[in-house]
């Protein structure tokens, strides 16, 4: 028996993620599969660890990470702006996948095989160091991140609320991304808990380094 939602009209859920966050790929991985199985329609946005993490005292194994990832962000929101919100998808499909399964680094040469993957314009490349595009990257990443708060990071997600409000939560983290009807149960179980209201958080340790499959 289908444990499919009754309701039929498409939710429009918004996730923020940064490309280089391996925790962030999977959700969205496993949102990709929920729209296959519930009436939803996903749309991505960028936030930036570089940004978040601006001013804290962080492991000396992520500094270079920091500074390194502040290229692909700038490139995506160049993307955005240039040719319209429905262009992240794909470039951060590109993006995800040679970072975290074909670990083709952060550098330029990633970011050019994405955009071409992508079949967006090469000269794209040119948003990497120029920071005239922190800018409207902070705009992007505020937008996505102030309504869940300061003590969170990627992936952050967005959906309407039961009173037209939108709901904002960080997460779910997991791994591996569950796929078919498991996705959309995991989907039904979220939407249940964003908006039970005065509910913070369900969390415990993590067992497992990320699972990409």
């Amino acid at each position: 028996m289908s444990t499919t939602p009754p309701r039929s009209e498409t939710t429009v859920a918004d996730i923020w993620v940064d490309p280089r966050c391996p925790w962030a790929w999977i959700t969205s991985r496993w949102i990709l599969e929920v729209e296959q199985v519930r009436p939803l329609e996903t749309r991505f946005h960028i936030m930036s660890l570089s940004v978040l993490n601006e001013g804290r005292e962080v492991p000396e194994k992520y500094r270079q990470g920091m500074i390194d990832g502040w290229a692909c962000v700038r490139v995506c929101v160049a993307a955005q702006q240039r040719h319209g919100n429905e262009a992240l998808r794909p470039l951060y499909n590109a993006m995800g996948r040679l970072i975290h399964h074909e670990k083709a680094g952060l550098g330029h040469d990633m970011i050019r095989a994405a955009l071409e993957e992508a079949d967006l314009p090469a000269d794209l490349i040119e948003a990497a160091e120029d920071t005239s595009w922190d800018e409207p990257l902070r705009a992007e990443h505020h937008e996505g991140m102030d309504p869940v708060g300061s003590e969170v990071g990627t992936p952050v997600i967005h959906v309407p609320g039961p009173d037209g409000k939108p709901l904002a939560f960080f997460g779910p983290v997991l791994t591996p991304a569950p796929r078919g009807e498991a996705a959309g149960r995991l989907w039904d179980g979220v939407l249940a808990v964003a908006g039970t209201d005065g509910f913070f958080e369900l969390k415990r340790g993590r067992d497992r380094d990320p699972i990409f499959d």
